[in-house]
This record gives C-alpha cells, sequence and structure tokens, in this order.
C-alpha cells in the first residue's frame, strides 16, 4: 500500500495503473508517519452498521462485510488498550437525529432515524469506562462536538481511524483530521462499507491526499513495540 508495510494494496485492480503512476510521480502519497501521542478512533461500529445478525435490521446495515472486519477492529483497539492511548468510540445521536435527521435517505422519517442511533455496539467492542463514546449528530466525528477539544487535552498527534462506512464517516473523518493538521492512518482491514468499490476508491484518494493506508497487524505491531513510551 506504498506506506512501508509491505501489503498489497486494496485498490489495485480498481484504479488505473497510470492514474496512480501519474499521481504518485506528481507527490502524492506521500506516508505519514505514526507519531508519539496517537488516539484511536473507532467509527460508528454499531449493529445498524453492522446488521445481519439476529434482531432488528437496519437499513443502514453493511452486512456479513461489517461482521467479517470486527476481529481487526477489536485486534487494533486491543493494542490501543494495552498501549494506553486515548481510544474515541463515536455513535449516532439520537437525541440530534430526532431533529437534524441522519443519511439522506432518512431525513424525513425522524423516528426511523432515531432507531437508527440507538443501535448499540456489538459485545466485541463493549465500550470501557475510560473510553470516550461520542456521539455525533452527521457524518465527521468532528462536526458539531467536543472531538477537537479532546484530541488538544490530551494532546494528540496522530489519529488512528477504523470503522464504518469507508465513503462516508470515515472519510469525512479523515478529511477533518488532516484539515485540522493531524497525521492520520487509516487501518484498511479495520474499515468496511457497503460498496468494494467505494471502500478502495476512497482509500486510495486518502492515500493520495490525506493520510496513510495501513493494515491492522501493522499498526498493531507498531502500538505493541511502542507501548513502554506511554504514560496514559
Amino acid at each position: 500500500m506504498d506506506t512501508g508495510n509491505a501489503v498489497a494494496a486494496v485498490w489495485d485492480g480498481v484504479v488505473p495503473d497510470d492514474e496512480r503512476e501519474r499521481l504518485i510521480a506528481a507527490g502524492f502519497g506521500t506516508p505519514a508517519a505514526l507519531g508519539p501521542r496517537p488516539c484511536l478512533l473507532v467509527v460508528d461500529v454499531t449493529l445498524s452498521f453492522l446488521g445481519g445478525q439476529p434482531g432488528p435490521e437496519y437499513p443502514t446495515a453493511c452486512g456479513p462485510e461489517g461482521w467479517r472486519r470486527l476481529p481487526a477492529i477489536r485486534g487494533v483497539l486491543d493494542a490501543a488498550r494495552s498501549r494506553g492511548i486515548p481510544r474515541v468510540l463515536t455513535r449516532g445521536s439520537p437525541e440530534n437525529a430526532r431533529f437534524v435527521g441522519g443519511a439522506i435517505t432518512l431525513s424525513q422519517e425522524p423516528e426511523r432515524a432515531t432507531r437508527i442511533h440507538e443501535a448499540p455496539f456489538p459485545e466485541q467492542l463493549r465500550p470501557r469506562e475510560d473510553e470516550y463514546v461520542l456521539s455525533k449528530a452527521k457524518a465527521s466525528a468532528f462536526f458539531g462536538t467536543p472531538l477537537l477539544t479532546y484530541l488538544h487535552r490530551h494532546t494528540v498527534d496522530t489519529l488512528i481511524i477504523t470503522g464504518t462506512t469507508t465513503s462516508g464517516c470515515v472519510r469525512a473523518t479523515v478529511v477533518d483530521a488532516a484539515s485540522h493538521g493531524y497525521r492520520v492512518l487509516v487501518v484498511e482491514d479495520a474499515c468496511f462499507d457497503r460498496s468494494a468499490f467505494a471502500h478502495a476508491a476512497n482509500l486510495f484518494d486518502i492515500q493520495m491526499k490525506y493520510g496513510s493506508v495501513v493494515d491492522s497487524a501493522w499498526i498493531c505491531a507498531r502500538l505493541r513495540a511502542d507501548g513502554s513510551e506511554s504514560s496514559r
């Protein structure tokens, strides 16, 4: 993935080689490094985006692909916990969804939007007491939330981002994170989308412009190797 972690790029076979080569030659795709003060963001991995299990079905669900990615998400979360870095798990805000809507297709159905945003985290990602559960009304975890203040308080310099959807809330959060000057690392196999094409194409765009796309094995190894350096 052009990030120094020696794995195949998910966008191989999706993005034409000549386009990729032209962008790299122009200086796009410079890798972002893992800084000394990272924070993990797990974006919107609730049952309303997983679906495909016993219980209520949701129109927002990504289905089996989300459940396939869940072990990698949990693995990154475990590595972040072992290092003791700040961890933020985002979810929709049922209170705000009733008035400002969620996805565009649900904006005229406030009760439905509220039910989607009330969906719990899966058991595998149940937040601990020292983890910040951040409610948000729109795609980006930065929009209309205290996230920036939280990151300043913890002197964060790097955001490790996992979650869903790659083309929606993950991408919006990545763009805002880069706009605020943070190093951004997106964990490919710990993100998922309703569309495999959208997943690959958006990760390619992120790699070219906003951060680095890495895999869970690489980031977990780095977090565990650097664990002794953190006092959080």
